[in-house]
Order: C-alpha cells, then sequence, then structure tokens
C-alpha cells in the first residue's frame, strides 16, 4: 500500500533564521513557525487560541533564500514531509524530535518597507519628474526592429 508524508504549513516566523553550512558546503537554515487555532469554548463562550509551534529545516539553494528573506514575523506558506529523529542526551535519556523538512516555500503577506516592491504586486509607478516616451520616439523605434 502507498503513502504518502506530506505537510502544508502557514504561520508566521517566531524567530530569525539559523543558517550553518555543512561540510559540504551546503546551506542548512532552521526556523520555528507559529500556527494559531481559534474557536469559541462551549462552555463560556468566550474565544481561546491555540498556538502551535512547528521546526522547519530547508536544505540547499531553499535554505539559502529562507536565510535570507525571512525574518522574525514572517508569514509563510512551507509544503514539506515529516521526519522525527531520536537520539540520547547527556544524562543517557532518549528524545525525539519532530521537524519539517522544506520542499518548497513561499512568503506571503505584506512586502517589506524598503525593498523596492509596493504592495500592488510588486509593480511601481514611475518616479516624479521622469518623462514617458513620446509617441514618435517609439514609432522610430520600430524602424531598428530586425523582423
Amino acid at each position: 500500500m502507498a503513502s504518502v508524508n506530506k505537510v502544508i504549513i502557514v504561520g508566521n516566523v517566531g524567530r530569525d533564521p539559523e543558517t550553518r553550512y555543512m561540510p559540504s558546503g551546503d546551506a542548512v537554515t532552521n526556523i520555528s513557525v507559529a500556527t494559531s487555532d481559534r474557536y469559541k469554548d462551549k462552555q463560556t463562550g468566550e474565544m481561546k487560541e491555540n498556538t502551535e509551534w512547528h521546526r522547519i529545516a530547508f536544505f540547499g539553494k531553499l535554505a539559502e533564500i529562507a536565510g535570507q528573506y525571512l525574518k522574525k514575523g514572517s508569514q509563510v506558506y512551507v509544503e514539506g514531509r515529516l521526519r522525527t529523529r531520536k537520539w540520547t542526551d547527556q544524562s543517557g535519556q532518549e528524545k525525539y524530535s519532530t521537524e519539517i523538512i522544506a520542499d518548497s516555500m513561499q512568503m506571503l503577506g505584506a512586502r517589506m518597507a524598503g525593498s523596492g516592491e509596493e504592495s500592488s504586486g510588486g509593480r511601481s509607478k514611475p518616479a516624479e519628474g521622469s518623462s514617458s516616451p513620446s509617441a514618435s520616439a517609439l514609432d522610430a523605434m520600430d524602424d531598428d526592429i530586425p523582423f
């Protein structure tokens, strides 16, 4: 029987990414992402919120991108798979850690201030005082096109 190990997370980065490099030169970036679930308590009627933290590991080029562009508070969409690691701590006790190994990532939310892009899909308006080419200048350019 086939099996599927697929995770999709949309949440906020809890702290700035930590990027390390392996001896091979490949990058590894780790982040923590918070997801929240809101619900109404049936007994009291008040709204409650449950926050879950997820460890996410990026490798290779995706790790470099995540390390460069993600910041604490960034909203991010991540697809990947779960991996549980087992190790023995210094006192001899067995420990387990489950993390998401990212396959893809998409930055969400408003554009960062000072990034040179506007929140309107990345299109920027011409700077004030700049002139647009006249129609005659565009017609003259058509004569230089070789096809």
